[in-house]
């Protein structure tokens, strides 16, 4: 974990802080100085952090939250996405994206609760909080992050999805893994190790093909998967996604141009989005940025 990446994951707290304070007053845009003192900070600090951990301005982090935004990169999408989906996979069982790779669980390792497979765990700081790691031989089989119950109600997560498995604490694989995956790109090479029903991974081999900077919905992934009728049963996959950001269920938004609920905060999928699109290189340029005062 670079020292940067630290950073990030302290500056997050005062940022989640921030986006929650800029929900609940929206209507009257805040100015920076107001926005600053929901964080306990100066302005002049307030700004500094936020375009830090952010790479923008809180203002122009703001357009890219707006419901207009949302509905625009929805529409920008479709075409990314077809290409995506036209692509196909490189061989029967296994998902594959341009970043990471993955292969199911044997049938045997699901039905005994992972009898038999050995997980080293850790938590790591990231850009959005503290997470926790899940490690086999195999690959990342786990990554939450640690919400309103801490690091207890984080292990006992993953206990439940792994029964039968024995845990370990690994702190250095889990920091040298987590360096990789908030490394920015060039991060490939990663794999993932997912127990789930057939249903669940092929939702989470569509959501593996939304690149980074795009969005979709639960209703278009149910059609790409060729089960129109399934957007209730898509969301339910989605929610059991056991390997945040890597398969990235904050990018499927409601078709109404919303965000949706994550499983871990919204607050923090509103993070996310937004860090994403500061980063994307489709991201549009805003004279509102240059210089900005204002949130």
């Amino acid at each position: 974990m670079t020292r940067s990446t630290g950073q990030a994951a302290a500056d997050y707290a005062r940022v989640e802080r921030a986006i929650r304070f800029l929900e609940e007053h929206a209507e009257r845009r805040p100015s920076l100085a107001e926005i600053a003192r929901s964080a306990g900070l100066s302005p002049a600090h307030f700004q500094r952090l936020f375009s830090r951990w952010a790479g923008i301005s809180p203002k122009r982090f703001l357009q890219f939250l707006a419901k207009e935004h949302v509905v625009g990169l929805l529409r920008r999408s479709a075409s990314v996405l077809d290409a995506a989906y036209e692509a196909g996979l490189s061989g029967p069982g296994r998902l594959h994206d341009l970043i990471v790779s993955a292969e199911a669980a044997t049938p045997g390792e699901v039905a005994s609760g992972g009898r038999g497979v050995a997980i080293a765990w850790g938590f790591r700081p990231t850009p959005f909080g503290e997470c926790l790691l899940g490690i086999t031989p195999r690959g990342i089989c786990h990554l939450s992050f640690a919400g309103p119950g801490g690091r207890r109600s984080a292990l006992a997560d993953l206990g439940r999805r792994w029964p039968r498995a024995t845990l370990r604490e690994d702190r250095a694989l889990a920091a040298r893994i987590a360096g990789r995956i908030f490394a920015g790109p060039g991060r490939g090479g990663l794999r993932l190790h997912l127990a789930g029903t057939n249903f669940q991974l092929k939702v989470w081999e569509a959501l593996l093909r939304i690149p980074s900077g795009a969005a979709t919905t639960y209703g278009d992934i149910a059609r790409r998967i060729g089960r129109p009728s399934a957007a209730r049963a898509v969301a339910g996959a989605v929610a059991a996604n056991p390997v945040a950001w890597l398969i990235p269920c904050h990018r499927v938004l409601r078709s109404v141009g919303t965000l949706g609920g994550y499983r871990w905060g919204i607050k923090r999928k509103r993070a996310m989005l937004g860090w994403e699109a500061a980063r994307s290189p489709h991201a549009e340029s805003s004279p509102g940025d240059r210089g900005a005062r204002s949130a």
